[in-house]
């Protein structure tokens, strides 16, 4: 049987599970998913081989090259494996090809004998003589295949039916990635855990693996290391105390009591409560300008394309709680988890310092990068940009610096009653989208105005009709792009800039002029 063809005839069944758990019984050892995929891969090719060492006992491959004798069992791969026994040996009578014998072999198909001669001891070239030479041997097919490569071939389908088995079978349980039966599993009790917390304090909080907090506490003398390692981690999963926040493959450990409050809940300014609006107003212009803005909260088609890098615009959520948006392209850049936190190291990439993150896949923010923001004074509409490190678990942030210089913004103003907007020179000294950007004079006035606009729940479409009044004095149209008010609109409501355009193609008072810009036709 061809490697092709295998996967009609492999598939997980429920009698493999007892196979697999007294192997993980054997071994002592916890194993992943496709370790033991790969296990019943090479259990299946022994069994196939040795099926066929019992059909094919005392069989020969049939090869013109070889000589026989009479009552050798043959076996004829080009006449679809058929099988007979040499009744008769004579010489052969053709000049063209030497000194050669003739065998006459019984051939049997069911109930019928059919005898047929067949040339041996060939000295010339012949096909059949290669074919057997490279290897066309149905007794050594299955010893010839990889149990990797034939994973490889259909690894999704195989490791989803054998997980799928695994749970429904329930003798087995699985923990940062890993398989073994519960009922070995060595007891930790209270006192250990406890330990493990005394542990993780002294190191800050974390994060510690768990062989690190076995040689604290200590380790078990009479059991293996990676049972010990299971054990600990299956008690500590159960502990409220402790979260697990390695990138998958990697187990590691914190305390939850001393995690950032900004980790274990998600910040204010970050809360998007969804609104819901027709996205069958937005133009394909429109749907393009939401792909380039790409906010972790717009619907957006990703790939599975790897990337290097990728750039984010700072707003304003991100800036004040110091967090980066985990969206459709830093999603890639980011380590993936089977648990809702993973602690990171980031890099400042101008000068090499380097901060504590998280990633917060949930919530879909990194947070870690208030210190960074502040040293670099960063403005509102900061292109950073988001690559992998040298070393893993490091994440490198960086923008394009330059020699700080006065630019014109909007700025908003003081007022703690409603949104005005004024043109007014910051300091800035890193490269920046000028549509998304604003100053705050008073950061306490602002979030005063934002808390009286959301207690008089004042709807999105009044913020945005009063952004584009202020903004309107401010240019020579009396005009303002998406992205302005998009980038305004968060300081009072996190939202992406979907509702935001579908609020100004459906509501009158907006009108559009162009390129994504709209004015403003009548206000309340």
């Amino acid at each position: 049987m061809p490697s092709e063809a295998w996967r009609r005839h492999f598939s997980v069944q429920t009698s493999d599970i007892e196979y697999l758990t007294n192997l993980l019984l054997e071994k002592e050892t916890p194993l992943t998913s496709r370790q033991l995929a790969l296990a019943l891969i090479q259990r299946w090719l022994d069994k196939q081989t040795a099926r066929l060492e019992e059909r094919y006992k005392d069989t020969r491959v049939y090869n013109p090259a070889d000589s026989y004798e009479v009552g050798q069992r043959l076996l004829f791969p080009a006449l679809g494996n058929a099988t007979g026994i040499v009744t008769a040996v004579r010489d052969g009578e053709n000049p063209d090809y030497g000194e050669f014998k003739v065998i006459t072999v019984e051939l049997k198909d069911d109930d019928l004998s059919i005898e047929k001669e067949f040339a041996t001891e060939l000295k010339t070239a012949h096909k059949l003589i290669q074919a057997a030479e490279n290897g066309n041997n149905p007794l050594t097919q299955f010893a010839d295949l990889e149990p990797q490569d034939l994973l490889a071939s259909d690894e999704e389908r195989i490791i989803q039916s054998l997980e799928t088995l695994l749970e429904e079978d329930g003798h087995l349980i699985r923990l940062a990635g890993t398989w073994f039966p519960k009922d070995l599993l060595i007891e930790i009790d209270l006192g250990t855990l406890h330990l493990a917390e005394a542990v993780l304090d002294l190191a800050g909080g974390g994060p510690l693996t768990t062989v690190e907090i076995l040689k604290e506490i200590g380790m078990y003398e009479k059991s293996a290391e990676a049972l010990q390692v299971f054990s600990l981690n299956y008690a500590m999963a159960h502990d409220e105390r402790f979260d697990e926040v390695g990138p998958a493959g990697i187990v590691l450990w914190y305390l939850k009591r001393m995690e950032p409050e900004a980790v274990q809940s998600t910040p204010e300014f970050l809360r998007y409560t969804p609104i819901d609006y027709d996205r069958e107003l937005l133009t394909p212009e429109m749907l393009d300008l939401e792909a380039e803005i790409a906010d972790e909260y717009s619907p957006l088609s990703g790939d599975d394309t790897p990337i290097q890098e990728a750039t984010i615009t700072l707003i304003y959520p991100h800036r004040i709680t110091g967090t980066l948006p985990l969206n459709i392209h830093t999603q890639k850049i980011f380590p993936t988890a089977r648990t809702p936190r993973v602690w990171v190291t980031l890099v400042d990439g101008q000068d090499g310092e380097t901060y504590t993150g998280w990633v917060v896949h949930g919530d879909r923010y990194v947070y870690g990068l208030q210190e960074y923001y502040k040293k670099h004074r960063l403005p509102i509409g900061a292109y950073l940009t988001v690559r992998k490190g040298d070393k893993p678990g490091y994440f490198v942030i960086d923008f394009n610096a330059y020699n700080p210089r006065r630019e014109w913004l909007n700025v908003i103003t003081e007022n703690t009653e409603q949104i005005q907007l004024e043109n007014n020179r910051r300091m800035i000294g890193g490269k920046y989208d000028d549509l998304i950007t604003f100053g705050v004079n008073n950061l306490e006035a602002l979030h005063q105005l934002r808390e009286t606009i959301r207690q008089q729940k004042r709807p999105l479409t009044s913020v945005l009709k009063e952004i584009a009044a202020s903004l309107s004095g401010l240019t020579p149209r009396g005009t303002v792009h998406v992205k302005t008010l998009y980038s305004i609109a968060n300081v009072f409501y996190r939202c992406p800039p979907g509702p935001i355009m579908a609020i100004l193609v459906a509501n009158p008072a907006f009108e559009e002029v162009g390129n994504h810009y709209w004015q403003l036709t009548e206000r309340d």
